[in-house]
């Protein structure tokens, strides 16, 4: 969606009768005066909990949550928050805000925050180990570069990971979303985001990975120098006169373009898997008429 709310708290861990509260900002963009609260456990769906009224803090909790009674609200400095008194291990969970935005077309829709997960244990915040590598050379990549940032041995497990660069000894300045796309990998004890880079051509930067954790952002402790890309594609030929072409000998055949490899390819896996379908249907066929056998009708004569 084009807008939604902002919780910048992305897990929080707690002991048990410990006291937790969840943070939810932007609320000013709601054309309701309503903030919805939602509880969602790792195996269950999304489960209201209670309303706020954003302006006096009043609470709704009618919606037959069976915790209702745990939760209350608080009022901070960015606005009303959700809080428990007394932590539960029932209680580990991802909270999400919500509210209701106005359409021109007189009809409501919710917009979300990106959820903050409550962890209940003894366990230590334990901040990750940050390494930033590239992630294959420039020639498989049609003249783009990557790079792998990999954040390990965190507890909590939750990550997001941003971007910065620098050219020469300028300034550390964000990447702009249009020259970096990013994949996210996750696994246990680890996650990893791979960028790949649309650099302007004749700019070299560096780039610092960075590492938000609940512990605190963490930077990569070096920086992957990303050098000026080469020209993608090399320069037209003129078309040769048909006379000379008849004349010329034949030599060896020009490297395929990007474009012809991709059809190829897509040619490639067609016909193997018209083949594969061809040989599924023939071998059902096969099956068929044995388990089927001769059939034998007896006509008893009186």
């Amino acid at each position: 969606m084009a807008a939604e709310l902002i919780q910048d708290q992305l897990s929080l861990t707690r002991r048990v009768g410990g006291s937790v509260s969840f943070s939810c900002g932007g609320t000013d963009q709601c054309d309701s005066v309503y903030v919805f609260w939602y509880q969602k456990k790792e195996t269950e769906t999304f489960t209201v909990i209670l309303d706020i009224n954003k302006n006096n803090g009043n609470i709704d909790s009618s919606y037959g949550h069976p915790q209702k009674d745990d939760f209350t609200s608080v009022n901070e400095q960015n606005g009303w928050e959700l809080k428990i008194d007394k932590v539960k291990l029932s209680h580990s969970a991802s909270y999400y805000c919500s509210c209701y935005k106005f359409a021109p077309h007189r009809w409501y829709y919710l917009i979300f925050g990106s959820g903050t997960k409550l962890y209940v244990t003894d366990e230590q915040v334990v901040k990750p180990v940050v390494s930033v590598y590239p992630a294959a050379s420039r020639a498989h990549l049609e003249g783009k570069s990557s790079l792998l940032c990999l954040a390990s041995a965190m507890f909590p497990p939750r990550v997001q990971f941003s971007w910065k660069r620098q050219k020469e000894d300028g300034p550390l300045e964000e990447l702009p979303p249009a020259e970096g796309e990013q994949l996210e990998l996750t696994e246990s004890g680890r996650s990893a985001a791979i960028l790949l880079i649309h650099q302007p051509e004749n700019s070299t930067y560096k780039y610092s990975c960075y590492v938000k954790h609940e512990g605190g952002t963490v930077e990569a402790p070096t920086q992957q120098e990303v050098p000026a890309p080469a020209a993608s594609c090399p320069p037209e030929r003129e078309p040769a006169h048909p006379a000379a072409l008849q004349q010329a000998p034949l030599g060896p055949l020009d490297p395929l373009q990007p474009q012809c490899r991709v059809k190829l390819l897509c040619l490639l896996y067609t016909v193997l898997i018209v083949k594969s379908l061809v040989s599924c249907c023939g071998l059902s066929l096969l099956m068929i008429l044995r388990n089927k056998g001769p059939s034998t009708n007896c006509t008893h004569a009186d």
